[in-house]
Formats: structure tokens, sequence, C-alpha cells
């Protein structure tokens, strides 16, 4: 069975209060980046693979898209995004990434932020992705870090007077299941090397454009202190690919 944490009120609701969604895309650590990989959306369909609250459809649109199409299993995301991200131009959808139709040569467009981290498969979703772009269609993503997602539990380990000491790898070539802690909850996310993400685009017949791990803007680094943090190791991968 898919893991949908986000329709538990408790972990929704603590997910309502991260920066990301009080602030949208301001308050994404990496938005300043990704930002800079989207291609031109005018007259656009777009795909939002794992759409959350909206953000990024509404962004599209704001942008000249003429459609954005969010998909999400979590009943309360889509609901949530109506509400905060509505637009004529946009419908959401409650559905999971794996089992979406994918209708073929549909739009020029698809994106999905920290969403494949969740999946167990990133080639069988590429194969879907693939037929539902237009040719010369742009995909673009983030998930995780296989830096940040090898070891699994995803913390620092600390010395006896609970400084972060250094953030572990361990087991990076073995991949597959991890029980990862977030927003005080255990959840399932799946480890992928970087050779199977950016390896696996390749074998789809996709053009790698550009590639970012993510920092923190100077901005951030100097309203946080503790986002200093963020430059001890890579968090996010950002990736902005093309149907050949």
């Amino acid at each position: 069975m898919k893991e949908n944490k986000y329709d538990d009120d408790i972990f929704f609701e603590q997910y309502n209060q991260m920066s990301r969604s009080v602030k949208g895309l301001d308050g994404a650590g990496e938005w300043h980046i990704l930002k800079n990989m989207l291609p031109d959306f005018e007259n656009k369909a777009v795909l939002d693979l794992g759409c959350g609250l909206g953000w990024h459809c509404f962004y599209a649109v704001q942008q000249g898209a003429k459609s954005a199409l969010g998909i999400d299993i979590s009943e309360k995301m889509i609901a949530e995004a109506k509400r905060r991200n509505s637009s004529p131009l946009i419908k959401y959808r409650v559905s999971s990434i794996e089992d979406y139709e994918y209708p073929a040569d549909m739009y020029d467009v698809v994106i999905s932020s920290l969403a494949f981290h969740y999946l167990e498969s990133f080639e069988d979703i590429l194969v879907k992705i693939s037929k539902t772009l237009r040719k010369g269609g742009s995909f673009v993503f983030s998930v995780e870090h296989p830096i940040f997602t090898a070891y699994g539990n995803q913390d620092w380990f600390y010395d006896e007077q609970g400084n972060k000491m250094h953030w572990p790898v361990d087991r990076y070539f073995y991949e597959g299941e991890r029980n990862a802690v977030f927003l005080g909850e255990n959840v399932i996310k799946y480890h992928k090397t970087l050779t199977d993400y950016l390896g696996s685009l390749l074998k789809a017949g996709f053009e790698i454009v550009d590639i970012a791990e993510s920092e923190p803007s100077q901005e951030m680094l100097e309203s946080i202190p503790a986002m200093s943090d963020e430059l001890r190791r890579p968090m996010f991968l950002l990736v902005s690919s093309r149907k050949r």
C-alpha cells in the first residue's frame, strides 16, 4: 500500500506550520535555485506530480501557462491547494503519482517537487513521464539528495553536549527502503543513488539541461543562524531535463 502520511491530522498540521507551507515558494530553501531551472511556461500545458499545496501550479499559470494539473495522493493537500492556489487554469486531482493515467503527448512541462524519494522506482515513473511529455518537453524535478537519504534516519550525529558532529553517510549503494523521521513521525522513503537518478534519465531518452545541489540563499543564511548547517551537506538535488 502506498504510504500517505499527509492525510493524518497531526502530521498535516505540522506540515502546515513549515516555512514552505506558510510563505509558499519564497519559504522554500531551494526555490531561489529551482526557479532559474524552470522553462518558459508561456502557453504551455503543465503537469505537477505530487503538487502538495499547489504553489508550483499557481506559479506556472502566473508565468503564462495555458493549463496546469496538479495531482497528489493526499486529499487534505488537494483540498488546501484548491483553497490557497485556485485558478480557472488549474485543476487538482487526488491520485498517487504511480496511478495517474499519463495520457500520451499531453503536456509540455512536467514538474515535481520533493516527491520521488517517496516512490520505490524512479525508472517506472520516467517511462510514464516520457509517454505524456511532448517531444522537446521539459521535465524538472527536485528530490532529497542521495547523501541525505543514504543512511536512513536523516539526522546528525551529536556529541555528548548535543552539538552536531557530522552527517552520516552509509549503505550508499544499497538502494531501497529507508525508515526516516520527518516532522516527528516515522516515514518510509526510498534511497536512490545519483547514478540512478541521472543515468535513468539518460536511458529514458532525456537530455540533462542543468543540475544543482541546493544551498541556502544568502538572505536565509543571514536571517536564520541555524541555516549555516545546510552548507555542511547537500539536502536536495535539482535536475532540469528535456525529452529528446
